[in-house]
């Protein structure tokens, strides 16, 4: 494996312990788009939706009708996408609205600022730190766990020397469901 330049180090940690950031890694479709600004859509309770959309968005039910409109419409139009999604798919799909439910605000902002690091990157950086979380992922579970914990041992000064401390071919540690 390719060493990761020291600047992406932190970035990459961010990224895989972040969760969020792991489906995004992974989408191949293009972003959903706001409506045009001048164009607001109506605000639409849980109770109007239909029971397809329900299901779908069930992960979101709590909070529904505090989102914005927009928000809400921008939820509805990636419902319409999820029923083109194979079965897999969206079962990732569901576990990432699920942890970004339980994530706290700050959570939230702090993955937010991340995926706009990474999608300031160069394309070369970005395959870099993607190849990167693949190879990650495909690591034994108990490999992952161990690595998870060693990365959470270490003060946050030295995980950013984590390669100088575990060679250049061991992988930083990420567990996407948990920051």
């Amino acid at each position: 494996m390719a060493r990761i330049p020291r600047p992406l180090l932190p970035l990459l940690l961010a990224a895989l312990l972040g969760g969020v950031a792991t489906p995004s890694l992974h989408a191949q479709e293009a972003p959903v788009s706001p409506p045009p600004e001048g164009d607001m859509p109506a605000p639409r309770p849980w109770s109007s939706l239909d029971s397809s959309q329900r299901e779908v968005l069930a992960p979101l039910q709590k909070t529904w009708d505090s989102m914005s409109p927009r928000k809400q419409s921008r939820m509805l139009q990636r419902a319409e996408h999820w029923v083109t999604l194979p079965p897999e798919r969206r079962e990732e799909v569901r576990q990432h609205i699920a942890r970004w439910q339980q994530m706290t605000p700050d959570e939230r902002r702090q993955a937010r600022e991340n995926m706009h690091k990474f999608h300031q990157l160069p394309p070369q950086q970005r395959e870099r730190l993607h190849a990167t979380f693949e190879h990650f992922q495909q690591l034994p579970p108990d490999q992952r766990e161990k690595l998870i914990r060693e990365w959470h041992a270490l003060p946050p000064a030295e995980r950013l020397h984590w390669d100088e401390h575990h060679g250049h071919d061991r992988l930083p540690p990420g567990n996407p469901g948990h920051p």
